[in-house]
């Protein structure tokens, strides 16, 4: 498949092959894109830009409402192909489908909502004569930088808003997953989109990535990734807008008085959805003492009803490691914990590209499973006295994007709301839950800023004050 640079289709003599991760065969290939590519694609952009900001409103949200019905009539296709050079089940990977296809519609929904208000001059001395407003206008060209884990939708959530509120945007995909923001892409001019406003360049990151977070003209990088690609970014970014999703290791916390089929059930598959590589998948679960044999016992037993196997076999439940390299870390990180004092309940296994999920007790302190995110089928059961200490183990890593508490209790669910240090938090329900139009982002080395269509356009427009002296 070829990339995309301002509307024209690009091919090159250097190619990077896209393999399904279950067995590495070739599913396609695509051009590797270079840092000429990428000037190229900016200096369009600049042109892009100068487009969107002029076209009406109506229009932006008829191309984006538009993208959303094509991308309902290819919905097969979408989803074959995030099952293909993805992790995700082909399950799975129909859910991803539409959730992207909500998040364009939202974005649309909200390009008419990009609202300003009057401001009261004549609240100060001197400036009873003065009237005046602001309102938003968009900042100019987007990076969107993306993983590999949600091919689709992630880039949806980067470039519906950047669209809807009048810039241009030029997005890096995963290098392994590249094919989903191409057909994203598709959708997208062949819904009337002007070519200039949007490129896709496939390429490596180190390349690709670094030279566009590094263009003064680039006036926003919004990236979703790891923590140390994060602090890269920011480090090369300048004076730009950033806006970042860098992870997280997500707790859990289930007290006595919960519903606790229900938090297995919830537990369960926030814990192995897409493989565990998801960066609000449950990684640590806390359990109140007198239900944690009771809660273990039942968590191991539906865990290991799991089938692994090949994605687009309807029965499978998890899918394979999106690499060998990821798939041979993750056993080191067990391993190693195991090494280190940790039990490994169930899993802790490698079969070709698949790793069986893992369920561990007795983490020591300090193990990279404890304080680290493992982005991969493993998941930690803790044994705690009581809510206080469940909060203040759950807080002692440096990430914070999701937690969750299982309770029925309003006192503790909202002790739990108040003191847990994360950017949001489930109760009852698992931390993987997320609908794309809430504020979604973290503290501490999770993130800066929020994405969620409302929120992304916020950070992607800036407040212009008008104020006339009558």
């Amino acid at each position: 498949m070829k990339m995309v640079i301002g509307g024209r289709w690009i091919d090159k003599p250097e190619t990077i092959d896209v393999l399904n991760p279950y067995d590495q065969s070739l599913v396609d290939t695509v051009p590797r894109g270079t840092n000429d590519d990428v000037l190229a694609a900016i200096e369009i952009a600049q042109k892009g830009y100068e487009i969107n900001k002029e076209l009406p409103v109506h229009k932006r949200i008829s191309i984006l409402k538009k993208t959303a019905v094509l991308m309902q009539e290819r919905f097969d296709d979408l989803a074959l192909t995030i099952a293909t050079e993805g992790s995700k089940t082909i399950r799975e990977a129909r859910k991803e489908v539409g959730r992207a296809i909500n998040t364009i519609t939202i974005s649309a929904e909200e390009a008419r909502r990009i609202n300003g208000e009057t401001l009261p001059f004549d609240s100060v001395e001197g400036s009873e004569n003065r009237v005046g407003y602001y309102y938003r206008f968009p900042i100019g060209i987007i990076a969107a930088i993306t993983p590999f884990n949600d091919p689709l939708n992630l880039v949806a959530h980067k470039v519906g808003p950047a669209i809807a509120g009048g810039n241009s945007v030029i997005v890096k995909p995963a290098t392994v997953t590249p094919l989903s923001a191409l057909k994203l892409a598709e959708c997208l001019f062949d819904a009337g989109l002007p070519g200039e406003i949007l490129s896709v360049i496939t390429g490596p990151g180190s390349e690709i990535g670094k030279a566009l977070v590094k263009d003064d003209r680039i006036r926003m990088v919004s990236f979703t990734g790891g923590v140390e690609a994060g602090e890269t970014v920011a480090k090369l970014s300048g004076l730009k807008k950033v806006g970042m999703e860098l992870g997280s290791n997500s707790p859990v916390i289930v007290l006595n008085d919960c519903d606790l089929d229900k938090a297995v059930e919830s537990c369960v598959s926030g814990a192995f959805w897409a493989a565990g590589q998801n960066c609000i998948g449950v990684q640590r679960i806390y359990i109140q003492h007198d239900i944690y044999n009771d809660f273990r016992d039942a968590f191991v037993a539906k865990t290991n009803t799991y089938k692994t196997g090949h994605q687009l076999d309807e029965d499978t439940d998890m899918g394979p490691m999106i690499t060998p390299s990821e798939t041979e870390r993750v056993i080191q990180w067990v391993d190693e914990a195991i090494g280190q004092g940790a039990t490994c309940l169930t899993g802790g296994t490698r079969e070709g590209s698949l790793v069986k999920p893992t369920v561990m007790e007795n983490m020591p302190p300090g193990a990279k499973l404890d304080c680290q995110e493992i982005f991969g089928p493993v998941v930690s059961l803790y044994r705690v006295g009581g809510l206080d200490e469940a909060i203040e183990k759950s807080n002692n890593v440096d990430y914070g994007l999701h937690g969750a508490i299982f309770t029925n209790n309003l006192n503790h669910a909202f002790k739990a709301i108040k003191e847990m240090n994360v950017g949001g938090i489930m109760v009852n329900d698992s931390t993987d839950y997320r609908v794309d139009l809430m504020p979604f982002g973290g503290v501490k080395k999770s993130g800066l800023g929020r994405e969620g269509i409302r929120y992304a356009l916020e950070e992607m427009t800036e407040p212009k004050v008008v104020c006339f002296n009558l």
